[in-house]
């Protein structure tokens, strides 16, 4: 231990004294990966403006848009434009921070299972029509 007027081993920093075991010391270097995409991220159109409360992302340009969506935008089917590049964006889906948030629910897929349904219907007609015939 350091006695009174010894200059200490351990380095000044932001939170005070700690040694180079501590945690944040010796995770030094890792996760690089993980901060140039912060990095990349900070470049990004809108940043330097600051944004809102609140921003998503433009899923083309990845640039910063003011978070002011609302239900009735979707239900008017105004649409939206990026302001960075002129992307369409898409009412119900937005790209928050580091996560995709799909904000109301789908229309129906009644339509996106029809052709199944009639391909299904055709199919057993068939086999009922070749039954009938087999066994009459």
């Amino acid at each position: 231990m350091a006695n009174a007027g010894e200059p200490s081993e351990r380095k000044p920093s932001s939170t005070g004294p700690i040694s180079e075991h501590h945690w944040s010391r010796a995770r030094k270097g890792m996760n690089e990966e993980a901060l140039e995409h912060y990095r990349q991220r900070s470049k990004a159109p809108g940043v330097a403006e600051g944004g809102a409360l609140r921003n998503h992302y433009c899923m083309q340009c990845k640039g910063v848009i003011p978070l002011t969506y609302d239900s009735r935008v979707a239900a008017s089917k105004e649409t939206l434009h990026c302001p960075h590049c002129g992307a369409k964006l898409e009412g119900r889906v937005r790209e928050m921070f580091n996560w995709v948030e799909t904000d109301q629910v789908p229309d129906s897929d009644f339509r996106a299972i029809l052709p199944l349904a009639v391909v299904g219907l055709v199919i057993a007609v068939v086999v009922g029509v070749i039954a009938w015939w087999a066994f009459s």
